[in-house]
């Protein structure tokens, strides 16, 4: 079968690294470009994947144009990633954009609408979502282990977005980087609420099967001198009761090193009985009815084309059937909907409808 060609467009978001990583392995891909408007940031992927210079570009539509791609993935700063979809859902390749989905839901509503023009697949990559036990508390979830859902309780976050790169590598920024960085800027879409609150309300959404709060309140805290949060707390009213939604730049560890106390990660409670995945944990915690004590499971052994983002989207793409889950625009335009609702409630100060 013929490779698929994979172009990496913006390299703002440090997970572009994964990301081409994820497409240099996959037998079935092949890196036809990367660009970026600062070559500099392209360097660590060009050594790394051995890209050659014939296919290093700045302009994106000259890259595009050149590469004719199968596939793009694009990691811009958030308030641009409407802009670069519909830059190139024109040239008829199927889009990949890392999380989270859009800075609103206008823009989310955009990218939407750009690719359903083109007739192209749109998937959007919560990293979460490959996380072994988080998959594995979805399927013991379908499998009424714990009976109807009534709570999603979601703690997320790491140290901060410069504390680490592509593949999880540490740095130790400046209060100048930090400064200039689009992730403390608010015109960018900077902020832990935009940042990690989607990873939570969008597999929220995927646990709760769909459906979608009733209402939504949310409180932020903006430490003196920043113009965007480093904590929030959302909390979405649903007809079966109460989720929480909680997003931390600053945790005391990074939670693929040591877990912060509390723990990152998701709390299920369902009528029979709960369950906690923490990310990166090799079990899950559950408690039912006949085990109320509760028992450690296993996390499930995830097998192709379910082990990562560019495995499954390329497996979509070539079989030729819809995306599923968090990666469907269908299920995260809802985890927009709860992070919209929250950015106007901490505005307001007040609890706030659903917005649609």
């Amino acid at each position: 079968m013929k490779k698929l060609k994979v172009v990496g467009l913006n390299f703002d978001h440090m997970h572009m690294g994964d990301l081409l990583r994820k497409c240099h392995e996959h037998p079935a891909v092949e890196i036809a470009g990367v660009c970026d408007e600062d070559p500099a940031r392209m360097q660590a992927a060009i050594a790394r994947f051995g890209i050659p210079a014939d296919r290093v570009f700045t302009d994106p539509h000259r890259c595009l144009e050149s590469t004719q791609p199968d596939l793009v993935v694009l990691c811009p700063a958030t308030a641009r990633h409407a802009e670069y979809v519909e830059l190139a859902a024109p040239y008829g390749a199927h889009l990949l954009v890392e999380k989270p989905f859009a800075a609103s839901l206008a823009q989310a509503d955009r990218m939407i609408a750009a690719a359903k023009k083109a007739k192209r697949l749109l998937a959007i990559n919560w990293p979460l979502r490959w996380v072994p036990g988080h998959v594995t508390a979805h399927r013991l979830l379908g499998e009424g282990r714990i009976g109807a859902l009534q709570e999603v309780h979601f703690y997320d976050g790491n140290r901060g977005p410069l504390r680490h790169t592509a593949d999880k590598i540490e740095l130790i920024p400046s209060a100048a980087i930090k400064r200039k960085s689009w992730f403390y800027k608010s015109s960018h879409g900077g902020g832990s609420l935009l940042d990690y609150l989607g990873y939570g309300t969008t597999l929220g959404t995927w646990y709760h099967g769909g459906k979608k709060p009733l209402e939504v309140t949310a409180v932020v805290d903006r430490p003196r001198g920043l113009e965007v949060d480093e904590h929030s707390v959302t909390i979405a009213r649903y007809a079966s009761g109460l989720s929480k939604f909680e997003t931390r730049w600053g945790t005391f560890t990074d939670p693929w090193i040591h877990q912060p106390q509390p723990p990152c990660g998701f709390v299920l409670k369902g009528e029979e009985g709960t369950i906690s995945s923490y990310d990166y944990a090799p079990t899950i915690r559950v408690q039912t009815r006949a085990q109320p004590a509760g028992v450690d499971v296993p996390v499930d052994e995830l097998a192709a084309p379910q082990q990562n983002p560019i495995q499954y989207f390329v497996h979509c793409i070539q079989a030729g059937c819809p995306l599923e889950g968090p990666l469907s625009p269908k299920i995260s335009r809802i985890g927009q909907q709860i992070s919209d609702s929250a950015v106007l409630s901490a505005r307001l100060k007040q609890t706030v409808k659903l917005i649609d």
